[in-house]
């Protein structure tokens, strides 16, 4: 995994083959893990340096493996901890799991197996890091992520701004479209001018003259003031033409004149008025369909598409969804007046599945309404809205046979009644005897 790089691995073994194996295997994994032969070693490591991973064997020389468990929990709550152990019991399984630990692996390590409990771990990792505070660097302009489609518009945003030309944005709704234009034009030349946004959508076409070009007083019946339109408004800086693609053909047509002429007729008056006005227009809808159907004029779109910047929505960049979701509730929470509420590992994988149809704007409203109805410091599954909470894989990767699940569930119920078989049957629903066959498997598996 391409972020491991950064992640810091201490592995505590008594026995320095065990040691060595540990660090061939995840020197292949393109890892490099500390070592300590001894608990005292392990505590100074600990106490010194920055460690996200501990993989610790049941047995070291001065202290008890679990003893040590204990420590890194109570000491270090964020560090994650893999056991191993040599031909290890029920009773070791159920208390590492109890204890903290991510799980237990039997000696000989199996590579693949270290690697892939290595993996998994690193994966939560990121989720916590990515929700940690942190200002977006200026260069961003506000727009939040990591991933290869934002640094493509960011690099998109610098070439618009050093240029004067038409930019056409197109993306769906909620992608925060207008943001990337009002980047453009901040970052251009015509930053110290106005940008003006103009929803194409609301202009009714009785008004589209007066709007977009102004009027003189007594233009029209209720005309009883002059008035200034978009273009003049905006006479050396931006005008942004929001959801460009729902404008009428007469409104199309009267931006055409204005693209070709520079130049605007204001309404009740004989003179035309020249206007610098830079276009930026944006569309959630696909115009070449539309120029193909008649439905929005093809001299237009080529004007309006000099620059064209593609915007992608937030199921095509899942990296982005953490550092957006960990912006949104501190910005919510510093105006709350409140501690900012961490995710459950489940919880972070149910955002990180769902398709967010309304994209940015949809996650931003969910964040807001996450702190408003929960008062713990946690964020579960269970305060997500229904429709997230039953995500699930839509692919084959992170999925686990059933013998391995069923093992994990076993276990995980024998440490919730500290080992009590009896009860463990009932709540699994299956008779003691089973259960004591199944456990002979697992450990005889292990």
């Amino acid at each position: 995994m391409k972020a491991q790089d950064s992640f810091k691995l201490l592995a505590v073994d008594g026995d320095d083959g065990s040691l060595e194996d540990i660090q061939a295997c995840l020197a292949e994994g393109e890892l490099i893990v500390a070592t300590a032969s001894s608990g005292a070693e392990a505590m100074r490591i600990l106490e010194f340096s920055k460690v996200d991973l501990v993989i610790l064997d049941i047995q070291i020389p001065d202290i008890d493996g679990l003893s040590f468990l204990q420590y890194i929990q109570e000491q270090f709550k964020d560090i994650e901890v893999i056991m191993t152990a040599r031909s290890p019991s029920v009773r070791d399984a159920v208390q590492a799991i109890k204890g903290g630990a991510e799980n237990l692996l039997a000696k000989p390590l199996q590579p693949h197996e270290l690697l892939a409990a290595v993996n998994r771990l690193a994966g939560k990792l990121t989720q916590r890091r990515a929700l940690l505070p942190q200002s977006p660097p200026p260069e961003t302009y506000g727009l939040i992520g990591i991933s290869d489609g934002i640094r493509n518009v960011i690099e998109r945003i610098e070439r618009a701004a050093t240029i004067n030309a038409n930019v056409l944005i197109h993306g769906e709704s909620g992608t925060g479209k207008e943001l990337v234009a009002r980047a453009i034009h901040y970052r251009s030349d015509r930053a110290a001018a106005r940008f003006v946004p103009v929803n194409c959508t609301a202009i009714p076409d009785t008004l589209i003259e007066s709007e977009l070009f102004g009027h003189v007083k007594g233009a029209f019946t209720g005309a009883k003031d002059s008035r200034a339109g978009f273009f003049q408004i905006a006479d050396g800086g931006t005008i942004f033409l929001d959801e460009i693609g729902d404008a009428s053909l007469n409104l199309q047509g009267k931006l055409l004149r204005v693209l070709q002429n520079k130049e605007i007729h204001i309404v009740g008056s004989s003179h035309v008025r020249k206007v610098d006005t830079r276009i930026i227009a944006a569309t959630h809808k696909d115009l070449p369909a539309m120029v193909q159907k008649g439905l929005f004029r093809e001299d237009l779109y080529y004007r309006l598409d000099v620059v064209d910047i593609y915007v992608p929505p937030l199921r095509e960049r899942p990296d982005d969804i953490l550092p957006l979701v960990n912006h949104f509730l501190h910005r919510f929470a510093r105006e709350m007046e409140r501690t900012t509420p961490v995710f459950s590992d489940r919880a972070l994988e149910n955002l990180q599945r769902y398709a967010w149809p309304g994209n940015v704007r949809e996650l931003e409203n969910l964040s807001q309404r996450l702190l408003v109805n929960t008062d713990g410091d946690t964020i579960d599954t269970s305060d997500l809205p229904e429709t997230m909470r039953r995500i699930t894989l839509t692919s084959t990767e992170g999925l686990q046979s059933l013998a391995t699940v069923e093992a994990a569930h076993i276990l995980r119920v024998l440490a919730a009644v500290d080992g009590n078989k009896t009860h463990a049957a009932k709540i699994l629903g299956i008779d003691r005897k089973t259960l004591r066959e199944k456990l002979k498997r697992l450990t005889s598996a292990g």
